[in-house]
């Protein structure tokens, strides 16, 4: 019988949902904080363990997770599902929302690829503690070097978050303004068509850096953050490209081992699940609200100075004991 607190699914489950979004690794903190605690909380919550139920309940985590992100940008799926869909029908790609789609579906091959193919190992050989911890500080030393590389490519340009347009950008600038006419875009619809003006190859490429987050202690939304800035979005058009291209990785990941809840993995557990599923919701929503407005004028530099100082302090604690 697999065995969970109600305290262990409550701490990790609110965890997660915050962590998540925020640009400092949930896996990460998943596995480094049961190891810092130690005792029952290091055996239940062993990611890498075959035979914990811990996995069964992070499958679940990451379902509330991605539903929360659908909830929040709903309004925004609908149109650029609307977009793909009419983007297919007419067989073109004249308008952002069908743009932006197309880039999104494109854009999250390479991890979805990846992720079928290199979970198990990254899970197995690499969810430690110590690689965990080294990991973390990587992570904040990406961050702010990806700070420091926006610096740079501002001096240079005076207004970086321009990206070049791709040749159907002016057309479907054009065709946004007209049909917008008499109704302002809001700012979310300004902010996807700057996105959907992106060319292919820097969406995939941003998309891409995701894979790097197999390794616990890699930030997802941090990889793609980064990626971002560097090629010109701003922080809250990087951040939210970011939260767009998470939505259907973790909710695709979820899926793909929802088997595990309802297997043995998942016996004796399954109302902690519940429990802790409902809070990583609830803190992934509020997590996104609170995040979309702070990169509106803030920085990654406290979440890289975080990663670190937490890191160290776990490769310390880990070596001291």
């Amino acid at each position: 019988m697999s065995t969970l607190s109600w305290l262990e699914a409550i701490v990790i489950g609110g965890l997660q949902g915050v962590a998540e979004l925020f640009p400092v690794s949930s896996l990460g903190h998943s596995v480094l904080i049961p190891a810092v605690i130690g005792g029952s909380w290091a055996r239940d919550l062993d990611v890498s363990s075959p035979d914990s139920p811990y996995l069964a309940f992070v499958v679940g985590l990451h379902v509330a997770t991605a539903l929360a992100l659908l909830i929040y940008f709903w309004r925004d799926w609908v149109r650029i599902v609307r977009g793909l869909v009419t983007s297919i029908i007419r067989r073109e790609v004249t308008e952002p929302d069908q743009r932006l789609g197309w880039l999104l579906v494109v854009s999250t091959i390479p991890v979805g690829l990846a992720g079928l193919a290199l979970e198990h190992v990254f899970r197995v050989y690499l969810s430690k503690p110590v690689p965990t911890a080294a990991f973390l500080v990587v992570n904040g030393v990406l961050l702010l070097a990806g700070e420091r590389l926006r610096q740079r490519s501002e001096r240079r340009d005076p207004d970086p978050a321009t990206v070049p347009l791709a040749p159907v950008g002016a057309v479907a600038a054009h065709g946004a303004a007209a049909h917008r006419a008499a109704a302002p875009p809001t700012a979310e619809e300004m902010s996807d068509q700057r996105l959907a003006q992106l060319p292919m190859s820097r969406a995939v490429l941003i998309g891409a850096t995701q894979i790097a987050a197999l390794a616990p202690g890699i930030s997802r939304s941090g990889s793609a953050m980064v990626a971002g800035l560097v090629k010109g979005l701003s922080h809250a058009d990087a951040a939210r490209f970011s939260f767009l291209l998470a939505t259907p990785v973790i909710l695709a990941a979820g899926l793909l081992k929802v088997g595990d809840l309802a297997g043995p993995l998942g016996d004796g557990i399954r109302p902690q699940i519940l429990v802790g599923s409902l809070l990583s919701g609830i803190g992934a929503y509020v997590s996104v609200r609170y995040l979309t407005r702070y990169f509106e004028t803030r920085s990654l530099r406290p979440f890289g100075i975080y990663c670190i100082v937490a890191g160290l302090a776990c490769l310390v604690w880990f070596w001291l004991r």
